[in-house]
């Protein structure tokens, strides 16, 4: 299921499952996101779901829509794009990695490990200037999942992006999002087992500490807080 995380000031705030047609983001109360800041326009954005896919659409705001550090008026959404409405970051995340036991013809871990040509996309994104101020970057912490059962036992996955989706669909997708201090893992989507130190990984964030042990669909993996 696509959706939209939404954070500020390097911390996540929300998560938005986009299952409407419509999804409208803005100040008022009105709309179905509520982004709560000046710089936020009163109805500044649209997010709808069509059979060509998502895309994102500025409703006249005046700071304006960015993707990927462009403006727009309406775009087309892919994995992994950053929009920007002012001083909030809004990441889509669409079609996650397999676990690395059911990649086919390529060890995931490696392939990411190596950039090749399973390696997860590495972007740096601009940033609009706003009316309010940007506040100092945070120092952004390493970390990394290692892999401690199954054929790519002892193989390590960094934690070098803003989000991390691990899973299957159809079988269970966790997403890991990386702040200014510390890693969050949350539920995606999926019915098979996923498990965070024995206890079901939920939809609601829960902070990562360093020795976490996951376990999703019985591949078994540990968290690592430095890289």
């Amino acid at each position: 299921m696509a959706k939209l995380i939404i954070s500020r000031d390097g911390q996540v705030v929300q998560h938005v499952e986009l299952v409407k047609d419509r999804t409208t983001f803005g100040r008022h109360p009105g709309n179905d996101v509520v982004l709560e800041h000046a710089t936020v326009s009163s109805r500044h954005a649209a997010v709808t779901l069509s059979g060509t896919g998502v895309a994102v659409e500025d409703l006249g705001s005046t700071n304006g829509t960015y993707v990927n550090g462009k403006r727009t008026a309406r775009q087309q959404l892919a994995d992994r794009d950053r929009l920007v409405m002012a001083v909030y970051q809004l990441d889509f995340v669409d079609g996650p990695r397999r676990l690395p036991d059911e990649e086919p013809q390529q060890d995931a871990v490696g392939a990411l490990m190596s950039g090749g040509q399973g390696a997860a996309r590495q972007s740096s994104f601009g940033l609009p200037s706003v009316a309010q101020p940007a506040a100092p970057a945070a120092p952004v912490p390493g970390g990394r999942i290692e892999v401690t059962s199954g054929p790519h036992a002892g193989k390590s996955l960094p934690l070098s992006k803003p989000l991390t989706t691990l899973g299957s669909p159809g079988a269970v997708v966790v997403v890991i999002s990386r702040h200014a201090d510390h890693f969050c893992v949350a539920l995606m989507e999926g019915a098979a087992p996923a498990t965070l130190n024995g206890q079901p990984i939920a939809r609601e964030p829960r902070r990562l500490h360093d020795g976490d042990q996951l376990t999703l669909a019985g591949t078994n993996m540990s968290f690592f807080a430095a890289s």
